[in-house]
């Protein structure tokens, strides 16, 4: 199995930063994309950003030129680094990561428990 641990939630004012970080672990021999989604109250998860294990990312537009997703292979972490965050940027966000372990040979979709990020004055 691989387990994901989120840490670096909270609550910060509108134009502050947070800096998210997922670590993966367990009987991993492979790593793909990793990547954050969130879920805001009532709507449904959308993907944040993602980074396949070569460096090639990917960003909702909501997102662009605010985060930055970035990746230590050797760590098996990912992080998502919010800047000017806002308000409609409040919501649980998920790590994801596509992974083969020992126990699924074969590329599988896992998941954090998430960790809530709120944006408030």
């Amino acid at each position: 199995q691989v387990q994901l641990v989120e840490s670096g939630g909270g609550l910060v004012q509108p134009g502050g930063s947070l800096r998210l970080s997922c670590g993966a672990s367990g009987s991993i021999l492979s790593i793909n994309a990793m990547g954050w989604y969130r879920q805001a109250p009532g709507k449904q998860r959308e993907l944040v950003a993602a980074i396949t294990s070569g460096g090639s990312t990917n960003y909702a537009d909501s997102v662009k030129g605010r985060f930055t997703i970035s990746r230590d292979n050797a760590k098996n972490t990912v992080y998502l680094q919010m800047n000017s965050l806002k308000p409609e940027d409040t919501a649980v966000y998920y790590c994801n990561a596509r992974a083969v372990s020992t126990r699924r040979l074969y590329e599988y979709n896992y998941w954090g428990q998430g960790t809530q990020v709120t944006v408030s004055s």
